[in-house]
Order: C-alpha cells, then structure tokens, then sequence
C-alpha cells in the first residue's frame, strides 16, 4: 500500500546514509530517521495503545526530532496532530480534546506547559522528544520493519486552522492529498534530490509541513533546519554553511533578506513566498538585491493540502499574481450563489482536486458550508487573468464598503508600501455614521524612518494615487503590528484596537 509512510521508506533504501537533515553543525542521516521513527512507531503501539486511525499530538518546536515524530505517528497507522507551539495550553486542551488526542509527543523545553496542560487533560499521556534516543528499537538489525496498510483514503495528518472565526476547525487531510500536494510541488518546482530546502517558519504550519519536511524527504532532498532564528545572522550563516538551494518563506523574511551587506550572496536557486501575500514592493526590492534568485509567489490553505497556484521557477514572473494551478488541481472564480465569473471578475476563489481535504474533523456542517458541489470555497476575493495566472485581491471577510462600493484592503496596502520609511502596514475597516465603514491604516516604521514620519504626509502621498473614498480616514503608528505564529498579519487584533 503506497502511502506517506511507505513513501518515505523508498527514500531511505535509496539514500540511506545521505544526510537528510542538517541542523548548524549536526547532520542527520536517512538511517537515523528510519531507526528513530520506527521506535517511536514501536512505542506508540506497544506502550501507549495506539492503535490504526487514533490520533496522536505534536506539541515540538523546530528540531530534528519533529521529523521522528511525525514518521512515527504515521508508522503506527496513526493521525499525527501537528500543534501551534505559540498556543496556550488552554488553547492546546481544546484542539486536543476535539481530536481525541490521548498521547501527545512535546519536549522538556515547554515543561510547564505541558503540565498545565495535563492537568486539566488527565488522561493525556506524554512521550518527550529527549526520550526518543533511548526507545527500544522496533525490529532486530536484519529484519524488516512494519509495512503500513494506510490508503490513500486514509487520514494522515489533522491540521487546525488558526480560528479567526470562532474555535480552530481541523482540516483532514489524507494520505492522498498530501501525497497528490508533493508531486505536483516537486513538478512546479523542478525539484531534485540535490535539493537543500532551508526551514525556519514552524513545522507545525501546513505550509513548511508539506513544502519543506515532507517534500524533500520523498525526493531524496535534504533539509536545511535553521537553529539560529533569533538572530538574522546566524541565520543566514546557517543556510550558506550547508548550501541551502530552496527557501520557501515569508514576506517579512523576503524583506530582510532584500537588505543583506553587498558582499554575502545567498547560494539559493530559488525562493518560494507564501502563508499571506507579497507586496509589490518586497519583490521590487528582493530582485534588485538578488537579480538571480528568482522570488516567486504561490497561494494556498491547510484546507487545499495547502498549495493551489505558484508563478512558474522560469517564468514568466507577473507581480501581484499568485501564478498558475499546480498539476491535477482546478481553480475556478464564482459568485456567492455559486455561478461561475469570466476572467478578469473578482469573486471567490474556489479549489477542486485530489489535494482538497475530507472535511473538518467532526464538523460536517461546516464542511458542508466550505464544499459546495465539490468545490472548496477558501474565503478568499481574486480573479483569473486571460493568460490563465491568477490574482488574489483580498479576504472575503476583510473587504470593505465604503458607500455600498467594494473596496480591497490590499490594493491600499501595496500603495502604502511604496512610501519612504514602512516596514509593515495592513488596512483594515472601521464603522462610519455617514460612509457605513471607512479604511484606517496601522502602520510600523523602519527606525530610521520613525522620527521624521507624519500621518499627514503619508495621506497626501496617497491621495493622488487613488479614489477618495479607498483613502484611510486616519494613520495609527504601531511598534509593530501583530502576528500569528507564522508571520501572517492578525487584522483581527488590529480590529479590536478600533472596538
């Protein structure tokens, strides 16, 4: 039965002693994932109980034994349950609890917040990260190991939306989305087995989860596991150390990278943006720092595997746009009564094919708001261009209407982008007695801008360059805005600050 698990399996009888994951200066091999994987797998069953379809938890920051983890959930015919590591342990209880987690898989570094955790789940029981080294192995050197019976029908992963929207809602996906996401990322991306894909958002998040853990994994590519986040740096020491060719990251991380000394050259043959747009502006600056690594910008959601569109590795590059479909994927632009648009109209962006999830786990009401006659309705405002390359204009829920006329945050956003001295900036709308909402910006400042900054002269910078009623009614400086775990703007908290 080919599923994630046998999978990897093949990548290891093909390179065993190949190193799969670099981490600053320690090298894990294949071998060493397939040993540590199958005793975590052994431990699930033997010790724990778990049994084929359970799920099981990952509470681990980033580290190589995140990688033994997940195989060893999925060895175990289990679900693996991947957990923000930014969450409180509250949030945690109730993600658990909803996917009737009864083992959770974390590390002694969040301690006390595991054990706030289990007391109020009392019946969860802990396998840490540190412990893995001393598992018993699962099978004598010799024989072989366990074949999974997983199909691709099966669940693999549950992957918790953030909850904007009321609680976090777990996205199912199946050994076959995630499988059918791989290979159509490794044909967009042209990736090789001498691929390097360096990792430095979380692996909790569905983007680097598919994309960067299991993509070059099921190559036969390496990882490049950054350990020196907290300082730009020795991140970018790390990645230039072990020949990092891959970097599927994030706007802000583009935007530093822009602005690196002229002598350090990255040695990447490409960069993938993604988990929320790309301002014109950070790809402008990006391109003319690195003209020879190309910066190209892809779209997606947990709910889609998650990739959907990504701007071809050779081009042609449209900024703004979001690329192409990815392989055995449909895209298609519809009305809120499900009628499909003609190119060049906004409507909702809705996703088919084999990387579309199950549904949410235990929820079919909302799985059945979400797919509609087979399509997944992601949320998202955009339009398909006539040369077949697609646009994102804006979150459904975060549109604006000023007088009754549609007004897209983002396209405020990329103009405010263009004024000396922004760093970051998002939009978002505040009720008026006589408009019905008007736009307010909430920007933070580069420090060498921040002094000399004036609300009043950012207005008349954009009040030639568009429509009175898009123009923000006002400007609030912020240190900086707020974040998810994954650098995606929370417009949520901005809204409260206006409530």
């Amino acid at each position: 039965m080919h599923n994630l698990h046998t999978a990897f399996h093949a990548s290891v009888a093909a390179n065993p002693d190949k190193t799969a994951l670099f981490w600053a200066d320690a090298q894990f091999s294949y071998a060493h994932f397939q040993g540590e994987s199958a005793a975590v797998s052994r431990a699930l069953r033997e010790r724990f109980g778990i049994r084929p379809g359970d799920r099981v938890g990952l509470w681990l920051r980033n580290r190589p034994e995140f990688v033994s983890a997940l195989f060893g959930v999925l060895g175990a015919d289990a679900v693996a349950v991947p957990v923000n590591t930014f969450l409180k342990p509250t949030e945690v209880a109730y993600l658990l609890a909803d996917a009737g987690v009864t083992v959770l898989l974390t590390e002694e570094g969040m301690g006390e917040a595991v054990a706030e955790l289990t007391a109020s789940l009392n019946f969860l029981q802990i396998l840490r990260a540190e412990d893995f080294a001393g598992l018993p192995a699962a099978v004598a050197v010799g024989e072989p190991l366990p074949v999974s019976g997983r199909a691709h029908a099966d669940l693999a992963v549950l992957i918790y939306t953030s909850g904007t929207t009321g609680q976090p809602k777990g996205a199912m996906l199946t050994h076959g989305n995630l499988m059918s996401n791989i290979e159509s990322c490794r044909q967009v991306l042209e990736v090789v087995d001498f691929d390097r894909f360096v990792l430095l958002l979380p692996m909790f998040h569905s983007f680097m989860l598919t994309v960067s853990v299991l993509l070059p994994l099921m190559v036969g590519g390496s990882i490049v596991l950054i350990k020196g986040l907290s300082q730009p740096k020795l991140m970018v020491a790390e990645m230039l150390q072990s020949r990092g060719t891959v970097l599927p990251a994030m706007a802000a991380l583009f935007r530093a990278l822009a602005h690196l000394p002229a002598q350090v050259e990255l040695p990447l043959r490409i960069c993938v943006s993604g988990a929320g747009p790309l301002p014109s502006e950070i790809l402008r600056a990006f391109n003319a720092r690195h003209p020879g690594v190309p910066l190209i910008e892809g779209y997606g959601l947990s709910e889609a595997s998650p990739v959907v569109c990504v701007n071809p590795v050779k081009g042609p590059h449209h900024a703004g746009t979001i690329g192409p479909v990815i392989p055995g994927v449909e895209v298609s632009v519809q009305d809120d009564a499900g009628a499909f648009l003609p190119d060049g109209t906004d409507g909702e962006l809705c996703v088919r094919g084999p990387n579309v999830m199950a549904g949410y786990w235990n929820a079919p009401a909302k799985t059945a708001e979400t797919i509609v006659n087979g399509w997944l309705r992601t949320g998202d405002i955009g339009h398909r261009r006539p040369d077949g390359w697609y646009v994102v204009t804006d979150r459904k829920k975060d549109m604006l209407k000023p007088n009754g006329i549609n007004v897209y945050p983002r396209e405020i956003e990329e103009v405010i982008y263009r004024f000396p001295g922004i760093k970051e900036c998002a939009v978002v709308g505040e009720a008026d007695e006589k408009r019905g909402e008007r736009a307010v910006a909430f920007v933070a400042l580069d420090e060498s801008a921040a002094a000399g900054f004036s609300d009043k002269a950012l207005l008349e910078f954009l009040r030639p360059q568009m429509a009175d009623y898009k123009l923000p009614r006002r400007v609030i400086v912020l240190p900086a805005l707020p974040r998810n775990a994954t650098g995606k703007i929370l417009k949520t908290a901005l809204r409260e600050k206006l409530a």
